[in-house]
């Protein structure tokens, strides 16, 4: 376990990051501190964070549930002979879709398949993401071809794979994006594995498949 002093420097990062509107600390908050579970990035980044959740969010990536009990665990293995180490928990998975306009991305995201931007970064913008419930795709920006050709066509290349739960949600969605215009690469069919899906085509030409059961 590590010592005291780096527990405390380590709060005093997450509250300094907090503060900054550093992007990616918002996803620790949120896996880490339960009532910031349900709020997006902007949300958690806007709220009230103080010292004291800091300290909270080091307890808990530490298996402590607050931080006077994570204090109270390392005064009593400061001498200990071994260490351990807790196992690490992956909490999430974001896209990163290559585009050539930032804008021109948000707008078809959140006008054509009713994401909404949770943030732009850069002045011109060079990156951002978009989400809708639990699916995240973040947007970078490229000034020339990443694949050849059209590869990503011919061979079916996707950017990012999103899954709803049931089956009438994902045929929902198709007839929703089929009225809203979207162009589809795929449209909605059973898989022999068992699943139903379809294949959006962005502007960029990034392929994003939607999978649900099939019954």
């Amino acid at each position: 376990m590590p010592n005291i002093e780096n527990l405390r420097k380590q709060a005093k990062q997450y509250l300094r990051w907090h503060r900054e509107r550093y992007y990616p600390v918002a996803a620790r908050i949120r896996a880490a501190l339960p009532r910031f579970r349900d709020m997006r990035d902007l949300e958690i980044l806007e709220s009230n964070f103080k010292l004291a959740d800091a300290q909270e969010l080091v307890a808990r990536q530490m298996g402590f549930d607050r931080w006077q009990a994570l204090i109270s665990g390392a005064d009593a293995m400061s001498d200990a002979p071994k260490q351990t180490t807790s196992r690490s928990v992956l909490t999430s998975i974001e896209a990163q879709l290559f585009v050539a306009n930032i804008q021109s991305s948000c707008d078809f995201y959140t006008s054509k398949l009713g994401f909404a931007v949770a943030f732009v970064y850069g002045d011109p913008p060079f990156y951002g993401q978009v989400v809708r419930d639990c699916a995240r795709l973040n947007l970078r920006l490229v000034g020339e071809p990443v694949f050849s050709g059209d590869i990503r066509k011919r061979e079916g290349l996707l950017s990012a794979s999103i899954t709803v739960a049931t089956a009438s949600e994902i045929k929902q969605l198709f007839l929703d994006y089929q009225a809203a215009g979207v162009p589809f690469h795929q449209a909605l069919k059973k898989e022999p594995w068992g699943a139903r899906t379809f294949v959006v085509s962005d502007p960029d030409e990034n392929l994003i498949l939607f999978a649900g059961p099939a019954d």
